[in-house]
């Protein structure tokens, strides 16, 4: 049983009339090439703005970038390396080119399953570097440019998870960097003054290559099928038994990032299924 990525349709994606929603307004996301990444840079890009994906995956992210401009929006991906400083660096400058940088949305990630006696230290350093390093210093060098805007104001999304609130065997390192994003949420809009605002959004098991990779390790390490993965694991506690989708995160996101979400200021939208508040 695999959990394939599903197609991301016109109708599906949440469009809300926003004066900040302009091709002149930039919009940075991050893990572009696949997922929730890729759902959110569409979103994003359908909202009419401007639109810069990141990516270490040059093909997927030109999939991305292609699939955003089929459907009218305004998209430029960058290949980048999010372990790296310079990459960073240079994609922040890239996209302030482009436009008034207001958004940030940082999705990127990766998972490996191991007890932590077991875990190697080296993935352990690639997972902070990559989820919660990089989205420190992402939002660093893109805070200055939003308080540089006419109105002095911008948001940053972070893509946490139910692993943010509960923590389950064998994920140390995402439990680490899932609550971690929370804290930079709230830090983030602790300094904001009401103008930079950060929000986290926290979903159970989505229909992504991250769920469907680790599937057999999980499989492996609790000596049940794959089958029982899914149905006791990864959706076991959900009152909802079915995955969301990419893009119904990525509408998450939009919303946060409009002025609906004015009192949004360092909090978490947890749309789980129930698997946390009903545990």
């Amino acid at each position: 049983m695999l959990i394939k990525e599903p197609e991301i349709y016109s109708d599906e994606t949440l469009i809300i009339k926003e004066k900040n929603f302009t091709t002149a307004n930039v919009c940075i996301v991050t893990g572009a090439g696949t997922g929730i990444g890729r759902a959110t840079a569409i979103a994003a890009a359908k909202n009419q703005l401007m639109v810069v994906g990141l990516d270490i995956n040059e093909e997927e992210g030109r999939i991305t970038q292609k699939t955003a401009r089929d459907y009218g929006g305004q998209m430029v991906f960058i290949k980048t390396d999010l372990c790296d400083d310079n990459d960073i660096q240079n994609a922040v400058k890239e996209a302030s080119k482009l436009g008034q940088i207001k958004y940030l949305a940082n999705i990127a990630g990766i998972q490996h399953v191991n007890a932590i006696e077991d875990f190697p230290m080296e993935k352990y350093d690639l997972m902070h570097r990559l989820m919660l390093r990089a989205p420190l210093l992402l939002s660093k060098l893109v805070i200055p440019y939003m308080k540089q805007s006419s109105d002095g104001k911008g948001v940053i999304a972070n893509m946490s998870s139910i692993h943010g609130h509960i923590c389950t065997m064998n994920k140390p390192a995402y439990n680490i960097t899932k609550f971690g994003l929370r804290a930079l949420s709230q830090s983030i809009s602790a300094e904001g003054k009401g103008k930079i605002r950060s929000f986290t959004v926290s979903t159970g098991f989505v229909k992504t290559p991250l769920a469907d990779r680790q599937i057999d390790a999980q499989a492996e390490q609790r000596g049940i099928s794959k089958e029982d993965v899914i149905k006791n694991v990864m959706m076991g506690t959900s009152r909802v038994k079915e995955m969301m989708t990419p893009i119904e995160v990525a509408n998450l996101i939009i919303f946060g990032f409009s002025q609906h979400a004015k009192y949004l200021v360092g909090g978490d939208l947890l749309f789980d299924g129930g698997c946390v508040l009903t545990y």
